[in-house]
């Protein structure tokens, strides 16, 4: 059930819902892949040196998603932690993920509307982006990275 309080955008609201839902569910798919030590892909994305790498690089993502829109709405600093080290993401990875989902609550409740899609801003990576498919991006993205596991670990129970 969707707690959080009313938004000017139900739109918005609907999609910091699902990106709370996602990012809980893409850690519980994580820890399955740590339990069987899963191995993954050879890539050149550092991501994908390890199952801790790819955790942190959605952990920091979830939060850059969250900083990047309220600086570019110019509001105020969401209050985000930086991503546990990779020494102690693991063990740290709960506490941060409830911050994360914690953190992401308000900031856009009373952004109204028109504001969700009437300026394209230049994100982190080059790309321009309205603020709804920002939303929608960081919705998308431990989604992804949750079926990627999902299916790595369906292929590796399949080759037994």
């Amino acid at each position: 059930m969707n707690d959080l309080p009313e938004y000017h955008y139900g739109g918005a609201r609907t999609m910091v819902y699902l990106q709370s839902q996602y990012l809980a569910q893409f850690l519980a798919v994580w820890r399955q892949a740590k339990a069987v030590n899963l191995p993954l892909p050879e890539t050149e994305d550092p991501s994908y040196v390890s199952l801790e790498t790819l955790l942190r690089h959605v952990l920091s993502a979830a939060g850059n998603y969250m900083i990047w829109m309220a600086r570019q709405l110019e509001l105020p600093d969401p209050g985000i932690r930086p991503v546990p080290d990779l020494a102690v993401i693991a063990a740290e990875a709960d506490a941060h993920v409830q911050h994360l989902r914690q953190q992401w609550r308000t900031p856009l409740a009373d952004v109204p509307e028109e504001r969700f899609g009437d300026q394209a801003y230049r994100s982190n990576w080059g790309m321009m982006y309205y603020i709804d498919s920002m939303l929608e991006h960081a919705v998308m993205h431990p989604l992804m990275h949750r079926l990627q596991l999902e299916e790595l670990l369906a292929e590796q129970e399949s080759n037994g």
